[in-house]
C-alpha cells in the first residue's frame, strides 16, 4: 500500500507541475475549476462507477457525498493551513477568494439540486440533469476565461495581502513550455489512474481485514482514497504561494461541483447499465441521511467562503466541522446493502 502511496504523491507533483504552468496560458481559475477537477477526480469516479456497476448504488452514491464531506472540510482546511503559515514556500496572511463568486454559487445550487432530486431517487431524467449541470459549468467556466482574456492585459488577481497572481500572462514563454506542461499533465493523470487503482484496493481490503463496516468504508475509508491525488495536488500546489493557493481553490469548489454532477450522472448511467434503461436508484434512510448530512456540511463550509477574505482562523473551523460530521456518522441509520 505505501509503494502505490508513493506513485500517487509523485504523479500528484507531476500533476501540480503541469496545472500550474497551464495556468499561465489558460489561467488558474479555468485550470483549476476543469482539468486538475477532473484528472485528480479520476480515481473517485472509477469508484463509483464500479459500484453502481454492480448494484451497489448507496455505496457509489455515499462515495460521492463523502468526499464532498471531506474536501469542503479537511481538504480545503489542509491547504488553507499550508497557504497561511511557515509550510509554504511563500506564505500568505489569507486569501480573496472573491473572484471565486461563481463557483460558490453554483457549487451550493447543484448541492441543493443534487439533494431534492433525491426525495423519489435518481432516474435517467436525473442523470440527464446532472450532465446537464456539469457542461453548463464548464461553458461558464469557459467564457468566464474568454473573457478575462479579453478585457485585461496585463491585469492582476488578488490572492492575498500584499501578494498577487498575473491573470494576464496567459501565454507560455515558448512552444517547448507549452509542451512540457500538456506532457506533465497528462503524464500526472496517467500517473493517478494507474496508482489509484491498486492503493484503493489495498486500503479497502486492509479496512475489510479490521472489521471496518461498508458505511465506514463508504462513506469515510473510500472518499480518502479516492481523493487522495487531489488532497496531494493541492497541499503541493499550497506550498507555491499565491500562485498556487489560486489554483487550489478552483480546484475544491470545481471538483466539489463535478461530484454533485458528473459523478451522480456517472452513477445514474452504472446504474442504467445494472439494470437497464429505466433503473432507479432508490431513495433510503440510510442514503437520505448521507445526503442530508453531506448537504449540510457544504452548506455550513461555504458560509465563510462567501465573505472576502479566508484565513488560518476559517481552516481550523473546518476541521472542526469534519470531526463533527464523523461524530454524525455513528448516528447514522443502518448498513449499505447491494441491490
Amino acid at each position: 500500500m505505501l509503494g502505490w502511496l508513493g506513485e500517487l504523491i509523485f504523479a500528484s507533483w507531476v500533476l501540480s507541475y503541469g496545472a500550474e504552468h497551464l495556468s499561465m496560458r489558460f489561467g488558474a481559475k479555468f485550470v483549476g475549476r476543469t482539468l486538475l477537477s477532473v484528472a485528480t477526480t479520476l480515481p473517485e469516479i472509477a469508484i463509483v462507477m464500479y459500484a453502481a456497476s454492480v448494484g451497489l448504488y448507496e455505496v457509489a452514491i455515499g462515495a460521492g457525498l463523502g468526499s464532498n464531506v471531506l474536501m469542503m472540510t479537511l481538504g480545503l482546511a489542509l491547504m488553507l493551513l499550508i497557504a497561511t503559515t511557515k509550510l509554504s514556500k511563500a506564505p500568505l496572511t489569507r486569501i480573496d477568494v472573491s473572484t471565486f463568486k461563481v463557483d460558490k454559487i453554483f457549487l451550493l445550487v447543484s448541492a441543493l439540486i443534487s439533494a431534492i432530486l433525491l426525495v423519489d431517487g435518481y432516474n435517467f431524467i436525473d442523470g440527464f440533469i446532472f450532465i446537464g449541470m456539469f457542461v453548463g459549468y464548464v461553458l461558464i467556466a469557459y467564457v468566464e476565461m474568454k473573457r478575462e482574456q479579453k478585457i485585461s492585459r496585463p491585469t492582476v488577481m488578488h490572492v492575498a495581502d500584499n501578494q498577487s497572481v498575473s491573470s494576464s500572462e496567459y501565454t507560455l514563454s515558448n512552444r517547448n513550455d507549452m509542451a512540457k506542461a500538456i506532457l506533465a499533465f497528462i503524464v500526472g493523470t496517467i500517473g493517478i489512474v494507474i496508482g489509484a487503482g491498486p492503493f484503493i484496493h489495498s486500503l479497502q481490503t486492509f479496512s475489510e481485514d479490521i472489521g471496518v463496516s461498508t458505511i465506514v468504508l463508504a462513506v469515510i475509508i473510500s472518499p480518502i482514497a479516492g481523493e487522495m491525488p487531489e488532497k496531494i495536488s493541492m497541499m503541493i500546489l499550497a506550498r507555491k504561494g499565491a500562485a498556487g493557493a489560486a489554483i487550489a481553490i478552483a480546484n475544491v469548489l470545481g471538483s466539489k461541483i463535478l461530484n454533485n454532477s458528473l459523478l451522480l450522472g456517472v452513477a445514474v448511467i452504472a446504474a442504467m447499465y445494472h439494470g437497464g434503461f429505466f433503473t432507479t436508484i432508490h431513495n433510503s434512510e440510510l442514503l437520505w441521511f448521507q445526503m442530508i448530512l453531506a448537504t449540510t456540511i457544504t452548506v455550513v463550509a461555504l458560509i465563510p467562503l462567501f465573505r472576502h477574505y479566508i484565513g488560518i482562523k476559517v481552516g481550523i473551523f473546518l476541521i472542526a466541522l469534519y470531526i463533527l460530521s464523523i461524530i454524525v456518522q455513528f448516528f447514522a441509520p443502518g448498513e449499505i446493502k447491494p441491490h
